[in-house]
């Protein structure tokens, strides 16, 4: 199946980017408000230079100045569709913006609301202690997940004021998480990881959070020239920056 090319029209010039067929739920969503009009005259009410430029919000359509943007919605998220570490927060890569993990453990995207990478070129020893980061956070998440499993122990030990008891459940949780993660120094990146973020660049603290559904395959100047405009402390820039969309 071919993939889908969307023209993305802004005063700065056009950016095309293509739709990955591996993220069905949402290319299909994309398409749908592409084909409605649903983004023609929205703005880029989010831009952080070296980080990246956010769009889609529906509030933002004739927006007066100053007014906070970034809260508007469709009414509906989609189901994350992490395709890792095929897709990554690369240069130019489409992404879906979503609610926090405390409010959205399960990582869904805003229906309407996605953003495009610029980020910054890494060295191999930044993404070095990116991997070791990586693997001590992946540590912690399993060593949670094991607490919660001894949950009612922990609470009976607790009410008994059995501290030797606790003491010793905590070395059982600690010998199964040794031994699950015995020889590995990272969470490593793929050879084509770290090829995009030592040349491009990118965002890889982004990767298996937030949904890659697209990329960019002309006119990732545009992205460096909206990333650059001058913003408001709230990151909208103070000039507006309006787009339209057509499938090209």
């Amino acid at each position: 199946m071919s993939e889908t090319i969307i023209s993305l029209s802004t005063s700065f010039g056009e950016i095309k980017f293509k739709l990955y067929n591996e993220t069905p739920q949402h290319r299909d969503n994309f398409i749908k408000l592409v084909e409605k009009g649903f983004y023609n005259d929205l703005l880029f009410h989010r831009v952080i230079q070296d980080f990246m430029i956010q769009g889609g919000d529906p509030d933002s359509k004739n927006a007066p100045a100053g007014k906070n943007l970034g809260a508007g919605d469709v009414g509906y998220t989609i189901p994350a569709e992490f395709v890792y570490p095929q897709y990554f927060h690369k240069k130019g890569a489409l992404s879906a913006a979503r609610q926090g993990d405390q409010m959205n453990p399960k990582k869904a995207s805003s229906g309407c609301q996605f953003y495009l990478v610029q980020g910054k070129v890494h060295s191999d020893a930044e993404l070095d202690k990116m991997e070791k980061a990586a693997l001590n956070g992946a540590k912690q998440k399993r060593f949670e997940e094991l607490v919660s499993e001894k949950a009612a122990e922990v609470k009976a030990f607790r009410m008994a004021r059995d501290q030797a008891g606790l003491d010793a459940l905590r070395d059982e949780m600690v010998a199964v998480l040794e031994a699950e993660f015995a020889g590995k120094k990272g969470v490593p990146f793929t050879a084509e990881q770290r090829e995009a973020y030592t040349t491009v660049g990118g965002t890889p603290f982004l990767d298996n959070e937030y949904t890659v559904f697209g990329e960019v395959i002309e006119g990732l100047d545009i992205i460096d020239k909206i990333a650059a405009v001058e913003t408001t402390q709230n990151d909208r820039p103070k000039a507006d920056v309006k787009m339209t969309m057509k499938i090209a």
